[in-house]
């Protein structure tokens, strides 16, 4: 299951609080397929997950995932990195034998 880092959800939190969404929104992942072999992440804040997205939840920080991203990311990790005046969020492979103490829901 994807994890997110300390850092991630503390961002996580903020878009959404920034954008005053309303209570149980969250950071929507969805992959898209391109013209390669590769496949894209979109990302958008949204009120609520979309049928069929699986839901995480950790520490507050919500995440709803298409059923394609929960399947890419399910051995990934959700991390931020903080710039001056911007952050990115990135995907790293999970260490061996690291755990969630979030909970993901269909």
């Amino acid at each position: 299951m994807l994890v997110l880092t300390d850092l991630a959800k503390d961002v996580v939190r903020e878009m959404v609080a920034a954008q005053e969404a309303p209570e149980g929104s969250g950071l929507r992942i969805a992959a898209e397929p391109t013209d390669g072999e590769e496949t894209a992440l979109s990302l958008e804040l949204a009120s609520e997950p979309e049928a069929g997205d699986a839901v995480l939840d950790e520490d507050g920080a919500r995440i709803f995932l298409d059923e394609a991203a929960a399947s890419l990311l399910d051995d990934k990790v959700l991390d931020a990195t903080e710039h001056e005046d911007h952050v990115h969020l990135t995907v790293q492979d999970q260490p061996s034998g690291s755990s969630s103490n979030g909970r993901i829901t269909n």
